[in-house]
């Protein structure tokens, strides 16, 4: 039988956008962030070597998703062109050698007269331009929001303008995951759902732990009017602007966080660590957006780790949920600071629980059992306070950097032990009880000792994954609800 907290999220789960894609969320990589309009055809190839040698495919990230910059125009006829000098054998034989590689082909537009870089957009030429792209054998199409004509500014115009692609994509007949960057204007978080695998709740991400910039012009996450989301978001900004509907992420529909930032370089390792942490629990799309040729090998240890991965891909597909902030606390230079804690169901019967200090100094956090489970049931009325759990750390066994560095020069005696979910999924691995999903054993907790309590280092996290080993193995009602 299914566990409790797991069933009560299953009972009334709804499937989004039914083309059977994203049913966990999207993973891969996009140039944007690190190469911006520095494509070519030898960038995607070197890009998904580095990403099938280092192992990287092998955890998830199967999505090469090219962004801006590509195209060269329209033909007399109205189909859109590539630009073969940057291009010049093609983009349906780019899909090929990534396809032989075991990898997913993405491509860019915008629901725009012109790309956000000036470049040809998709706008009113929507049947034209996904009959191109399904004919490329694509597999991945990201829909930016620039140049749209002042067809925005209430959630039905919005809606029309981007559904006319996902008609357009869905008439094709070859399943094309579909992701909206509309930069969460329109409230799109209400309706993206209906027609798309993704969404994009904010504007555009940049390498800041919780630096405010004028250019997120929407600088008080809490404004549910603000039309104006911009650029330069930082991690906190973006954490606290999806905090109030993370729920609507559900199988085959994602909030999406915005690409990783992850090795370029801005923010510190902890920080890092935090940002893919929150990211992974949030249920947002991992699109790495660093520039695989300068990977370091402290990079790859945070963006291997199964044991993060796994609460990401989690077949329940629930976001965590935000229990606690307090804002009263030491604020760094930006007059910036505060604690949150976040938790939320695993898949089978397990709970997820994340400290997060954006605070100016290291601190020990503290929750109990009735505040994890306080969405199940106030004051301790949640029948899982009555549990014992086991804790496990799933930042512990990250791997050492040693090991990173020799899987980077060539040596796969390491890699040959990290966890391959191409031939190991990520349910199938929870279900076998796979160390390395896991993390490691740091204690227990139960309605004796019901106290989880942990140093957490500034602007870090510490996630924890509690395991009830007494439940029985759940079970899926239907095959509605198999992933």
């Amino acid at each position: 039988m299914l566990s409790l907290f797991a069933g009560a999220f299953l009972a009334s789960q709804a499937f989004a956008i039914n083309n059977g894609l994203a049913r966990t969320p999207q993973m891969g990589w996009n140039n944007w962030n690190s190469l911006g309009c520095d494509v070519s055809q030898d960038l995607l190839l070197d890009t998904s070597r580095i990403l099938l040698d280092s192992g990287l495919r092998d955890v998830g990230y199967q999505y090469v998703v090219l962004d801006d910059c590509w195209s060269d125009g329209r033909g007399k006829d109205g189909y859109i062109r590539s630009d073969l000098k940057k291009f010049p054998n093609g983009m349906k034989w780019v899909a090929k050698q990534l396809h032989d590689m075991g990898f997913l082909y993405g491509m860019y537009s915008s629901a725009g007269e012109m790309t956000c870089a000036r470049y040809e957009g998709s706008l009113d030429h929507e049947d034209q331009d996904a009959e191109t792209w399904a004919s490329w054998d694509v597999d991945y199409l990201k829909y930016d929001n620039c140049y749209h004509r002042g067809r925005f500014g209430y959630p039905e115009i919005s809606f029309n303008r981007y559904n006319k692609m996902a008609k357009a994509l869905n008439s094709t007949g070859r399943p094309i995951l579909y992701s909206l960057c509309s930069w969460g204007e329109d409230y799109v978080h209400t309706w993206g759902m209906s027609i798309a695998n993704s969404w994009r709740v904010s504007g555009d991400i940049y390498d800041h732990f919780n630096r405010p910039d004028t250019l997120c012009s929407c600088d008080d996450p809490r404004d549910p009017h603000c039309v104006a989301p911009g650029a330069h978001c930082s991690v906190m900004n973006i954490i606290n602007r999806v905090a109030p509907f993370v729920d609507r992420g559900q199988y085959g529909g994602w909030n999406d966080l915005d690409m990783l930032e992850v090795g370029q370089g801005g923010m510190t390792d902890e920080e890092y660590k935090a940002h893919f942490s929150m990211w992974a629990a949030l249920k947002s799309p991992l699109l790495i957006g660093a520039d695989l040729r300068k990977l370091s090998s402290t990079t790859l240890t945070i963006l291997n780790n199964p044991a993060i991965i796994a609460v990401n891909q989690d077949p329940i597909g629930r976001s965590a949920l935000r229990i606690f902030r307090d804002q009263e606390v030491k604020k760094d230079r930006y007059g910036q600071g505060e604690i949150q804690i976040w938790s939320g169901p695993l898949w089978p019967h397990d709970q997820l629980v994340v400290f997060l200090n954006a605070a100016d100094e290291d601190l020990e956090m503290t929750t109990n059992l009735n505040d994890i489970f306080v969405h199940l049931g106030p004051e301790g009325s949640a029948p899982q306070t009555k549990l014992e759990f086991d804790i496990y750390d799933l930042w512990a066994d990250r791997m050492e950097d040693f090991k990173a560095e020799q899987i980077l020069q060539g040596n796969n005696q390491y890699k040959k032990d990290w966890y391959n979910s191409t031939e190991t999924p990520y349910k199938v691995g929870l279900q076998q009880g796979d160390v390395r999903l896991l993390g490691k054993r740091v204690g227990s907790i139960g309605p004796q000792h019901d106290a989880l309590r942990a140093k957490v280092p500034r602007h870090g996290v510490r996630m924890f994954r509690l395991r009830n080993l007494n439940e029985p193995a759940a079970r899926y009602s239907s095959t509605k609800d198999e992933l």
